[in-house]
């Protein structure tokens, strides 16, 4: 399920939330893959060989599609980016949309997009045909008003942004389904790097349809995508429910442990026993542990946590863009407690760069 290519752009103003407008002009059917801005939205429509499809650029977001025999095809109206900002320097971003959605076969009514470094393809699916789509599942987000279970995939030697290549696709997908409401895209995000899912630099968001070894049609009535302001809808505890700690704050301990400044200000853990450490009160004998961090390569880095001088567990990251792993449902001890960050697994072909401890 790919596709894709080039870009175009439009100067985004991050200081306020910009909802992307929607003027009247007059509708465009497309019948070969195509790239474009229509009515102030980024579209592509994209198929591989065989079958036929054509989709329709209605106002703002809206469009119209269907497609008949065919082996992949993608219709899409959204925002392209420039590969040269994460999620977090974008802003929130959220689409709401009202669909009407009829595939013989499989296909999916989803948010879709692309992110560079690492080069990754994502989905969050709100409805499908035939097949619910599926992988190694990584957890579940709680958010608009449903459950979307995470899973993670792996596309080997296939078509991309970036030509033929290797890569991972993440995964929502809601529960049961629906066809109208909001998305709360950015939530998804957060839900991935907490997971272990490292989002790159973005090059697109699309509300899409997508189309697999099927025919079908599906008209979108509704697609207003919203880039900045505050986010919404998710179920991440209130900020005075979570306890921030930066690694620079905290007690180094070993024989190569010191201060980074890239890619973030933090700690470098070089060897084992490298370390940091704090004490924290808990007033509850169970916690969630968020740790934003890198490996200083490809290679998979392994950062244990240990509270009271016990192991609770092990922090991934599996490359040099910075992610967040979380670890739930940790047991430990109640009144103050040390908490440390400890390399216990080096074998000379990674760096663990830890940024902060979130404890919830």
């Amino acid at each position: 399920m790919l596709q894709k290519r080039i870009r175009l752009l439009l100067a985004l103003v991050l200081c306020f939330a910009i909802t992307l407008p929607a003027v009247n002009v007059q509708a465009a059917t497309l019948t070969s893959n195509e790239i474009g801005t229509h009515d102030g939205y980024d579209y592509e429509f994209w198929k591989d060989n065989g079958g036929t499809g054509s989709m329709t650029l209605n106002s703002g977001g809206t469009f119209s599609a269907q497609w008949s025999n065919i082996n992949n095809i993608l219709f899409r109206k959204g925002k392209k980016f420039n590969e040269t900002q994460t999620h977090q320097q974008i802003g929130n971003i959220s689409i709401d949309y009202s669909a009407n959605f009829n595939p013989s076969g499989n296909a999916y009514l989803t948010v879709y997009g692309w992110t560079v470094d690492p080069l990754v393809e994502f989905y969050i699916v709100d409805s499908w045909g035939t097949y619910r789509p599926t992988g190694t599942r990584k957890g579940s987000i709680t958010v608009d008003g449903g459950t979307y279970d995470i899973y993670e995939t792996t596309r080997t030697n296939q078509p991309s942004i970036k030509g033929t290549a290797t890569f991972k696709q993440y995964w929502s997908v809601r529960t049961s389904k629906r066809t109208s409401g909001t998305i709360s895209v950015s939530e998804h995000f957060k839900a991935w790097e907490r997971a272990g899912m490292p989002m790159g630099k973005m090059y697109e968001v699309a509300l899409t349809v997508e189309g697999y070894q099927s025919s079908g049609s599906a008209s979108v009535t509704r697609n207003n995508l919203t880039i900045g302001g505050s986010s919404g809808g998710g179920s991440t505890p209130p900020s005075n429910s979570v306890t921030r700690v930066e690694a620079e704050n905290m007690t180094k301990g070993g024989q190569y442990t010191g201060n980074i400044s890239s890619p973030f200000n933090g700690v470098g853990l070089y060897a084992n026993n490298d370390s940091v450490r704090f004490t924290h009160n808990f007033s509850k004998s169970t916690s969630s542990f968020s740790l934003r961090g890198a490996s200083n390569n490809s290679n998979m880095a392994r950062v244990d946590l240990r509270i009271g001088g016990q192991n609770k567990g092990t922090f991934y990251f599996g490359g040099s863009s910075p992610a967040v792993y979380t670890i739930d449902n940790v047991s430990h001890g109640t009144g103050n407690q040390v908490v440390e960050l400890i390399v216990t697994a080096d074998n000379n072909t990674w760096d663990a760069f830890v940024d902060y401890l979130e404890i919830r």
